[in-house]
């Protein structure tokens, strides 16, 4: 989407993979279904999501090796945002209904549950997940908007990967207080190398607001598990970086230092390097203004070419899934003039999430369902891709 309410990096060698593995995929993509459904190979046999039925896959030889081309493994998601690996398998959250769901190669796709409270509205919702151990307790960790906020919450996830729940009940209100408006939510969640758990906010239409350090939206806050301002904060506050316009993907590299995607306005989008402190320049700046008051990017698109949402590093490559712009684009961090090259263009729709997975893929979500994009008949999808080589 364009304008103040639009809410929507890396190796040569992955244009030519992909465009091969685009090739075959093409020849044998998985047939569409009325209901949610699941494929365990490209040409495997596909099984029920709905009602939840964890044993309606019939086998646990699924294939574990990294791919050699896409596949399909879920179909009939509604409006998914957001991918935590877990096991072998992984937990997918629903925006507008509040639900998270368990994919196992093995088990096909169960409810875990549905987020108590959850409002949605444009772009809140059920937004981002991430996962905690704490002393033998599992947590889930989910962002989402209710009818005054945006909030983190924490629910006790019990039962093994493949058989997954939380009750409701067990909710707890990590932090709360984040603007919420019908854009601008941000909502990426993640846990860093230091334990601490970084949120991103959006502005939620305050623009003016975003380099104000007093206010939630705009930011990307590190907070302890319990939702605590995290020790060595640069202000002594949650707020750990601010002048963002909307936060929509955290990851860390080799050397765990955080970079985060952000959906710029009319003129660039934006991939960052994090310093704690670090202001990013909205809504006085906007993409490379070489300005003294901010901190450049490292990494500017149109945004018809990206609408970056949810990033993953691997090997200091940085995937980042572009919502507008209908690919996925990679960037090397060690090149000291990265060059970002995009993949899959136009073939999956728009593209929310990527996460690198157990077995060496990524994963990656689509949102053609979230009612910005043109679905088909399988929508939404997560998709199985090949890394780059």
């Amino acid at each position: 989407m364009n304008g103040s309410g639009r809410g929507e990096a890396a190796r040569s060698g992955i244009a030519a993979l992909v465009a091969i593995a685009l090739a075959a995929f093409a020849l044998t993509a998985c047939a569409p279904t009325t209901a949610p459904t699941v494929t365990r190979t490209p040409t495997g046999p596909v099984a029920s999501a709905q009602p939840p039925s964890p044993s309606s896959s019939s086998s646990s030889s699924a294939p574990t090796s990294v791919p050699d081309s896409p596949s399909v493994l879920v179909t009939g998601l509604v409006a998914p945002w957001s991918i935590v690996p877990i096991g072998s398998g992984a937990l997918i959250s629903q925006r507008d209904d509040g639900r998270v769901l368990e994919w196992t190669p093995a088990g096909g796709v169960h409810d875990v549950g549905t987020v108590p409270d959850v409002v949605s509205g444009g772009e809140a919702g059920l937004n981002g997940l991430a996962i905690h151990d704490d002393g033998g307790t599992r947590w889930l960790y989910a962002y989402h908007a209710t009818a005054a906020d945006n909030r983190v919450v924490r629910l006790h996830l019990t039962g093994d990967p493949g058989a997954l729940r939380f009750d409701p009940a067990s909710a707890q209100v990590v932090f709360a207080g984040i603007p919420r408006a019908g854009n601008h939510d941000g909502g990426r969640i993640a846990f860093g190398p230091d334990g601490m758990l970084y949120v991103g906010t959006g502005d939620a239409g305050q623009r003016d607001r975003a380099r104000d350090r007093d206010y939630l939206g705009g930011k990307i806050l590190r907070l302890t598990p319990t939702g605590r301002a995290a020790p060595g904060n640069p202000f002594g506050t949650a707020v750990y970086s601010l002048g963002h316009r909307n936060v929509q993907g955290l990851a860390w590299d080799n050397a765990g230092t955080l970079w985060a995607s952000e959906f710029g306005q009319d003129t660039w989008d934006e991939l960052n390097r994090i310093q704690p402190g670090g202001d990013y320049g909205w809504p006085d700046h906007e993409g490379r203004a070489g300005a003294a008051d901010a901190i450049d990017p490292v990494v500017t698109w149109r945004p018809s070419e990206a609408s970056p949402s949810g990033i993953a590093i691997v090997d200091d490559v940085v995937y980042v899934a572009g919502l507008r712009g209908e690919r996925l684009w990679t960037l090397d961090t060690r090149s000291p003039d990265p060059q970002p090259q995009a993949a899959y263009t136009g073939e999956f729709g728009r593209l929310r999430d990527v996460v690198a997975a157990p077995n060496g893929a990524l994963w990656v979500l689509t949102n053609n369902t979230d009612g910005r994009g043109s679905p088909g008949d399988a929508d939404d999808r997560l998709l199985q891709l090949p890394p780059r080589r």
